[in-house]
């Protein structure tokens, strides 16, 4: 029971890009933090919606995935520099990395990211797309 009331109250983070910003340096950072790593100044951060726009600063194509990423071999998966200047690593969607670049625009998609236990619970989470 503890496992499924933790889940619903993480559902926003969940399904919005949920980050923090610090009121004194203004710095954004993903995941939330409760202290700012630049300032050091606690209690002086405010979650943020991010706006999910960003731009592509490296990525990788992984042709030899573990086992649970087989089935969608080969991905990409890349570090994005959001709008808000904070960096997040995700997966790169409908794209085989063929037709990606560095500063390539992206934007943040929703989508399935695994089927669990005899039930088939279903975990959505945060991945991007081309523009």
């Amino acid at each position: 029971m503890k496992d499924i009331v933790r889940g619903w109250r993480h559902i926003p983070q969940r399904y919005n890009l949920i980050g923090s910003k610090c009121i004194h340096c203004g710095k954004v950072y993903f995941p939330v933090r409760v202290i700012c790593p630049e300032c050091r100044r606690k209690g002086k951060l405010e979650e943020i919606k991010l706006s999910g726009k960003g731009r592509i600063h490296t990525y990788s194509v992984i042709h030899t995935p573990t086992d649970d990423f087989k089935l969608i071999s080969p991905y990409v998966v890349a570090i994005i520099e959001l709008e808000e200047g904070t960096r997040i690593t995700s997966q790169i969607v409908d794209s085989d990395g063929d037709n990606i670049e560095i500063g390539d625009e992206v934007e943040v998609v929703f989508r399935k990211i695994r089927e669990e236990g005899d039930d088939g619970v279903i975990s959505y989470g945060y991945k991007f797309k081309l523009k």
